[in-house]
């Protein structure tokens, strides 16, 4: 790739001339990039995290605001759906207007809205919230990765992404970790209000550090671009979620179904005629960027939509508390802590190389899933051995992931690239949410038609039980459809792992027969 800093225009304040750079500081290296990285790392941490931290507050939210299971997958998915149907745009909008600037205003944005969350009084009110913490996420984590891009050298840059794509999987994990903590001293408002001090913090640092960088030739958000792909993917969703209670075949999800998908056409065939695309379709013709795409949104299924399930299991099911749930929840994250910050992956990289290493971290996560599934179901020793695999897997596969698709975008599209590789990861977890969601109460409903039948949630349908064996019934009925989602995530891991391994491997033998035939 080239260089940054030549398809950017930093500050006069980032820049040197020859002369005054420091003879032991390498040209074009920023002086306080690691500094920068560890700032910018930190505003990420707490945008994954508000992927999975709201998982533990189920029940109370259940509880506290009277919310319907479908309430609460509208609260974790209102978040997901607006992040990554605004991705393309903020990373448009960066990429034209200034990365500094745009990461700035993504911090306000995300501390505004988590205020707002914290004070809502009703289901309602939360997902608005969420939706508007949504907003600043998806300038966060455009901004962060483009900043990425623009500060480090085609030599350091590949461990820099693994630093930033260990956090992404650090905030996936340890999300039920630290809500678990904060519920079991405070209310669920606490697991937004600690984003407010770090965004502070997050803001300073970004307005003293982080030197400005755009395109030479910025391009116009595309406003409409950005709305199909909203309308699409929210009406798409929607029906998945209200599949089980409304019927699949009900005029509500056949309806928003058909526009889900229209407006998801429309959108595609918008992009490939509109002057400035908010999604450039040339990215989509490199096997290299599709094969780890194609990855990452099986990777993100899994995750989120096991988060989902598991949190609600360990609570719901085998009565812990919050933060007990969380720190059961913990050998995952401190899996992925160990291998990533051992630079275990760094090592395995040479030997497997990137489409070994892909299929190797996702079916290792797949297997992760399949144990949960098959010896988890009613006690915590099962599960644990789950989710030390889960971890090892998700460490090995998310960086190498990463490293991948951005290595296939140009460096002056750093802010468009990013955006497309977070709408497709996050669409991946919300569609994982949903997906898994539905797959639990469809089979839930099933074992148990008289009861669970619109209860609308497992404390609902054991509030009809009157006996300690219905109460059972129940619970095991729970914790089947809870299996059964776990096997249905597994399946759709371990497929993508293959998936992108086999269009991975086709993109390296196609770049190496160019170069043998010109070496002839």
């Amino acid at each position: 790739m080239t260089a940054v800093a030549s398809d950017a225009t930093p500050t006069p304040s980032s820049t040197s001339t020859p002369t005054s750079t420091p003879t032991l500081q390498p040209p074009g290296r920023h002086a306080a990039r690691w500094l920068i990285l560890a700032v910018i790392c930190v505003a990420q941490l707490t945008v994954v995290l508000d992927n999975t931290v709201l998982n533990v507050a189920i029940p109370s939210l259940t509880t506290e605001l009277g919310a319907t299971t479908a309430d609460v997958q509208w609260m974790i998915n209102a978040y997901s759906l607006v992040q990554s149907g605004l991705l393309l745009t903020a990373g448009n909008s960066a990429d034209r207007y200034g990365r500094k600037k745009m990461l700035a205003v993504g911090l306000v944005l995300f501390g505004l809205a988590s205020l707002g969350a914290a004070l809502a009084q009703s289901p309602g009110q939360l997902i608005a919230a969420r939706a508007g913490m949504g907003v600043g996420g998806a300038l966060l984590v455009t901004t962060t990765l483009a900043v990425v891009m623009q500060i480090f050298d085609d030599a350091e840059r590949p461990r820099a992404i693994a630093i930033w794509s260990s956090v992404n999987s650090l905030g996936f994990a340890a999300g039920p970790l630290i809500g678990g903590a904060l519920l079991d001293h405070f209310w669920w408002g606490s697991l937004f209000l600690v984003n407010i001090p770090v965004a502070v913090i997050a803001l300073a640092s970004v307005v003293t550090l982080v030197p400005e960088s755009k395109s030479r030739e910025g391009e116009r958000p595309d406003l409409l671009g950005a709305l199909l792909s909203m309308i699409g993917m929210g009406a798409v969703v929607f029906a998945i979620i209200s599949g089980p209670h409304a019927g699949w075949w009900s005029g509500r999800v056949v309806i928003s179904a058909a526009v889900g998908i229209a407006a998801l056409a429309l959108f595609a065939g918008w992009e490939l005629h509109v002057p400035h695309p908010m999604l450039d379709m040339h990215f989509f013709r490199n096997r290299r960027f599709i094969g780890a795409v194609s990855g990452g949104i099986l990777v993100a299924f899994g995750m989120g939509g096991s988060m989902f399930l598991l949190t609600q299991h360990l609570q719901l099911v085998l009565g812990y508390g919050p933060l007990d749930a969380g720190l059961r929840m913990a050998p995952l994250a401190v899996t992925v802590i160990l291998i990533n910050f051992t630079g275990l992956s760094a090592r395995l990289m040479p030997k497997l190389g990137t489409p070994g290493m892909i299929v190797t971290g996702m079916s290792l996560l797949a297997a992760g899933l399949a144990a949960i599934a098959l010896l988890g179901g009613h006690s915590y020793g099962g599960m644990l051995s789950g989710l030390i695999v889960m971890g090892v897997g998700v460490a090995l596969a998310m960086p190498t992931m990463a490293n991948a698709i951005m290595s296939a975008i140009p460096p002056a599209k750093a802010g468009v690239g990013a955006g497309v590789n977070g709408t497709l990861m996050e669409f991946g977890q919300g569609l994982g949410v949903a997906v898994l969601g539905a797959v639990l109460n469809s089979r839930f409903v099933a074992l148990l038609p008289l009861v669970a039948a619109g209860a609308g949630s497992l404390p609902a349908a054991l509030g009809r039980t009157r006996t300690d064996a219905e109460r059972t019934a129940v619970q095991d009925a729970f914790a089947s459809g809870i299996g059964t989602s776990q096997l249905v995530g597994a399946a759709a891991v371990f497929l993508g792992g293959l998936l992108a391994a086999v269009l991975l491997r086709r993109a390296e033998r196609a770049g190496q027969e160019p170069a043998a035939a010109g070496a002839q």
